[in-house]
């Protein structure tokens, strides 16, 4: 089998996500044959450093030994059963785990499916929480601008990327949308925290101003990841905090993309020394085998469902693969390393020699800014770099850094204009510096007029 033949079966059947399907006119689509570590292979044998993680899930690389053992062992033993009236050892040991290592306060665990199906529960979880306790008329969300929660309606809905959410806006509940922290857009010589501050006088006019209708804030801690990597200082997540505890709003915390050691600390929250009343936890949760995600709430969310059937204060969300032992698994295995081996450490010093491999691109004259947060690292391209005029978007200049790549051996998928560097955390100082070069080079070669 060869690539030609396996993209020509794939081209005749399938749907991709994310993708506009005529670009594979032009741009090849890449059947990957197998993963180890870093590296994926294809079925002509060219390799390819995953660089982006495979859209960020995969954090000890591919076909680790450790997750994959766990998982063989499971599917000899029990695959799935409803999670309904029925429960499983992995389930169990696995929400005793997670409300161990999540900021305090989040005693009780909740399954779905990825991490739109988490931001849905956490939604409705809120919403009917208020309405079981008296308080129905907190029907509404505070979210910021520039944010991405998933593709599902509610979570489009709380999302603010237009590109992804434009189309769909017919079909979505009205939100209250809050200008974002993000720290680009900072004055000369402002730092990140005096940026962030000036910019939570917004969210605190918003709150003042509809916190008796609102249920909660959901926000991405310290990097809006889809929404071109941007980032904020943590001292919002603690003004935030406060405000909602003052305003009497929930705050959500949405750690799918940023959760598990990706910024530094297990969770981002950490970084603010605050505990939201939802935690939203997917991606690397199973380190990039399985679907699985889970949301953390607090016992006073908990107590206001539970009640006599009678009384309909129940919350009947359900998937039909709600807490997959075989994934629950998977995700045991991946908090075992975390436990094992000195991952947070590690990542530390990954993150300071992927700062320092990608040095040179802070006086690059298309860059308009290199920023860092633990193991994520974004470069945006710009036309100008004084005054930061975007390129035009049509022109797709981040795409062209994808296919330099790629005829490198680099998987660098862009977001717009934006290059970043979220690998997996097993990547070696030499591999950094060979994505760095790679990605040096495609820049270069996307930006000639």
């Amino acid at each position: 089998m060869d690539n030609r033949t396996l993209t020509n079966r794939d081209l005749a059947v399938l749907w991709h996500p994310c993708t506009q399907m005529k670009d594979h006119e032009w741009l090849p689509m890449i059947p990957i044959k197998k993963g180890t570590g870093v590296w994926l292979e294809d079925f002509d044998g060219n390799r390819y450093l995953d660089a982006v993680s495979s859209w960020w899930v995969n954090l000890f690389g591919h076909a680790n030994p450790i997750i994959s053992a766990a998982i063989k062992d499971q599917v000899d033993t029990l695959e799935q059963v409803i999670f309904a009236g029925f429960s499983h050892e992995p389930g169990i040991e696995l929400a005793e785990q997670l409300t161990k290592i999540v900021p305090s306060g989040l005693t009780r665990c909740f399954y779905a499916d990825n991490g739109s199906a988490a931001v849905e529960v956490a939604l409705k979880m809120s919403f009917h929480y208020w309405r079981n306790i008296g308080q129905g008329e907190k029907t509404k969300f505070i979210t910021l601008e520039n944010s991405y929660h998933g593709e599902t309606l509610g979570a489009l809905a709380v999302g603010d990327v237009s590109l992804y959410k434009q189309t769909y806006a017919p079909l979505l509940m009205d939100v209250i949308t809050v200008p974002s922290p993000d720290c680009y857009h900072s004055e000369p010589g402002e730092s990140w925290r005096d940026y962030t501050v000036r910019r939570f006088a917004l969210m605190e006019q918003a709150l003042a101003q509809h916190a008796g209708k609102v249920c909660a804030v959901i926000v991405e801690p310290l990097v809006q990841c889809a929404g071109s990597m941007r980032m904020y200082d943590p001292v919002y997540l603690q003004l935030l905090r406060a405000a909602c505890d003052r305003h009497q709003v929930h705050l959500i915390a949405d750690e799918i993309a940023v959760g598990f050691g990706r910024t530094g600390t297990m969770f981002a929250c950490e970084q603010a020394q605050i505990s939201p009343d939802f935690i939203c936890l997917s991606k690397g949760l199973t380190g990039g085998f399985l679907p699985l995600s889970a949301v953390l709430t607090t016992d006073s969310v908990y107590r206001a469902f539970y009640d006599d059937y009678v009384h309909l204060t129940a919350f009947l969300h359900s998937h039909s693969y709600t807490g997959n032992p075989i994934a629950c698994r998977a995700a045991l295995a991946t908090l075992s390393i975390f436990r094992q081996q000195n991952v947070l450490a590690s990542n530390r010093h990954l993150a300071d020699a992927m700062a320092k491999a990608a040095m040179r691109f802070h006086d690059h004259p298309q860059v308009a800014e290199v920023r860092q947060t633990g193991m994520i690292l974004a470069m945006e391209l710009v036309k100008d770099k004084r005054t930061r005029e975007p390129y035009p978007w049509q022109e797709r200049r981040g795409l062209k850094v994808y296919q330099y790549a790629l005829s490198k051996g680099v998987l660098l998928r862009p977001l717009g204009n934006v290059i970043y560097f979220m690998p997996p955390y097993v990547i070696t100082e030499s591999e950094l510096e060979r994505l760095a070069e790679v990605a040096w080079e495609g820049v270069g070669h996307a930006v000639k007029a």
